[in-house]
């Protein structure tokens, strides 16, 4: 129990706005998404700025409170939510700190708070004419904050990388509470160890990240979004390499779903429909974009998508013949999560391999599920085109959810296992949090887990930031 002199000391300290104790405005922040982790607090800060971030960690240093980062909460492992373990833990939110600082259209760069959601990075870079193109079903929700501390990936990272790749600079509160001012603008800054690079993807453990600074890019002026079907995930891959040949690299997209996906999405979200007239064992989801409107690509798309028609690489395949067409295309993609909600349990895992591998991969994996745990429903998709795949496993039809959910472990085990073996990774994208911190340990090499925890414990040596996520 947090003791009440604490609690006023830091009421004192942000105010009542910026220190909360009322369990009803708490709440909303305790439920992950899907329902699978509930955590518990005492008090909820919300710091206004950096300043008041800082003194608020110093305090809890000072006395050794543990503190939890959180963004949007709208992460899948257990990384956000205070109280999970046996520790007394604070909740750190970054709701109020949500402005956009600056867009240099110059630089092309945009420089944020920490609370400011994706979908207002979007549009304030469209307001300058330019592009932020991290993009990800949450993003009217995900924060700065939260993107830089799970390194997001999304749909664009085939084109334009992950937050990793699109970060020239960040501010964060270290645990002493000393703010780390690396919140540069630079493409080159060759002085010395990259900080800025520790603190993206570590789940909040090294500090809070309270600003950052992006990249941008010019505004993509043309799209041709393509729903396509394949035999294959092979003939999937073949496809991709084709488009990018025959557009001059400008795919931004290559999304995968089987059938059965799809078949959920269709069963379960109101309005959706196959574009295609015959169904097929897999479907693509492909954009192919420029910056600016060039009539030779538009041809190009066409006669390119007919060449894969003719040689069969295609089954089947339309081009949105408008922007709303497009989003049909899109949203049946995006409903993926949703709809495998209505259809019961599902043991999720977000891994990747080396793209050339993904084909074996997903044979050999399905072939082992299906041998391992009868008449399960094994609906891998995602990120064709940077080797990140959702390879989420449906529990099987008139069969009770608890009784299949309690696999987790065994199943996970045995993915994870096979994504070493195919030298790929647990977590492409939604971190490690809670959830995989066994996995992790498992996993990966010592060596690793050795450097990482050395790290921790030389800028949290009284482990205070997140202590329950990523290490055993």
């Amino acid at each position: 129990m947090l003791a009440k002199t604490h609690i006023d000391a830091l009421r004192k300290m942000l105010g009542a706005k910026g220190a909360i104790t009322d369990p009803d405005l708490i709440a909303p922040h305790l439920n992950e998404w899907r329902g699978k982790f509930f955590g518990k607090t005492a008090l909820m800060l919300a710091p206004a700025n950096s300043t008041e971030a800082a003194k608020a960690i110093a305090y809890c240093n000072l006395h050794k409170i543990a503190l939890v980062p959180q963004g949007g909460n709208t992460g899948l492992v257990g990384g956000g939510l205070p109280g999970l373990g046996m520790q007394q833990e604070l909740l750190m939110s970054s709701k109020r700190m949500n402005s956009v600082l600056e867009v240099d259209s110059i630089n092309y760069s945009i420089t944020a708070e920490a609370g400011c959601t994706i979908a207002t990075l979007q549009d304030a870079a469209a307001d300058a004419g330019l592009l932020f193109p991290l993009s990800l079903a949450s993003e009217g929700s995900c924060t700065v904050g939260g993107i830089v501390s799970t390194n997001a990936g999304g749909v664009h990272v085939l084109r334009y990388g992950n937050t990793r790749a699109l970060t020239l600079g960040l501010e964060a509160v270290l645990p002493n509470g000393d703010i780390y001012d690396g919140l540069k603008k630079l493409r080159k800054d060759n002085s010395g160890y990259a900080l800025d690079q520790l603190l993206i993807g570590a789940e909040g453990t090294l500090g809070f990240v309270s600003k950052a600074t992006f990249k941008l890019f010019p505004a993509e002026i043309q799209k041709h979004t393509l729903w396509l079907s394949v035999n294959s995930p092979t003939d999937a891959l073949s496809l991709l390499t084709s488009a990018r040949e025959a557009s001059g690299d400008r795919v931004s997209v290559f999304e995968i779903m089987p059938h059965a996906g799809l078949m959920f999405v269709l069963d379960h979200i109101t309005g959706m429909r196959n574009p295609l007239s015959q169904t097929s064992p897999w479907y693509v989801l492909l954009e192919i974009a420029a910056n600016r409107n060039d009539p030779a690509l538009s041809d190009q798309t066409e006669v390119w998508l007919e060449a894969m028609l003719n040689c069969g690489l295609i089954k089947d395949g339309a081009i949105a013949m408008s922007a709303s067409q497009a989003k049909d295309f899109w949203r049946l993609r995006e409903s993926m999560s949703e709809a495998q909600k209505h259809v019961g349990g599902s043991i999720k895992h977000d891994i990747s391999v080396p793209i050339s591998a993904l084909p074996d991969f997903i044979t050999e994996t399905t072939a082992a599920l299906e041998a391992r745990f009868n008449d399960c429903r094994v609906t891998p998709f995602g990120h064709l085109g940077d080797g990140n795949l959702h390879f989420n496993v449906m529990q099987p039809e008139n069969t009770d959810r608890e009784i299949f959910l309690a696999h987790w472990s065994e199943m996970n085990q045995l993915v994870h296992d096979l994504v070493v073996d195919y030298g790929g990774s647990i977590s492409a994208e939604h971190g490690i949090g809670s959830l995989k911190k066994y996995e992790l340990a498992r996993t990966k090499p010592l060596a690793e887990i050795t450097a990482m925890k050395a790290i921790k414990a030389a800028l949290d040596p009284n482990n205070i930031m997140n202590p329950n996520v990523m290490f055993v």
